[in-house]
């Protein structure tokens, strides 16, 4: 299961230096109906690109807003170049299944 998406980086503001962007609602859903062997925190593994950075992470799920979170590095800000605000496109692949 493939999504791609656009949204802004955000810093969570209970522990600094930790950056998410966070899935559309939808894709949330789809990847939510996945069944799967449970995961600490409800984490699911993905494979995610941002421009010319692959890399192999976990979403997490966020219950306030309805959807999961993606953490994004310092090493993938740093590459790819971007900032708390800026609009990242992504493409995310879901390993569990």
């Amino acid at each position: 299961m493939r999504f791609q998406f656009a949204a802004p980086l955000w810093e969570w503001s209970a522990q600094g230096g930790f950056y998410f962007v966070t899935l559309p609602i939808d894709a949330a859903d789809e990847i939510a109906e996945i069944p799967r062997v449970a995961r600490g925190f409800g984490s699911v593994r993905v494979r995610v690109t941002v421009g010319g950075t692959t890399w192999s992470t976990s979403v997490f799920p966020d219950s306030k807003l309805g959807t999961y979170v993606l953490p994004v590095k310092k090493a993938v800000r740093s590459a790819e170049g971007i900032a708390e605000g800026d609009i990242v496109n992504v493409t995310l692949e879901v390993l569990d299944s």
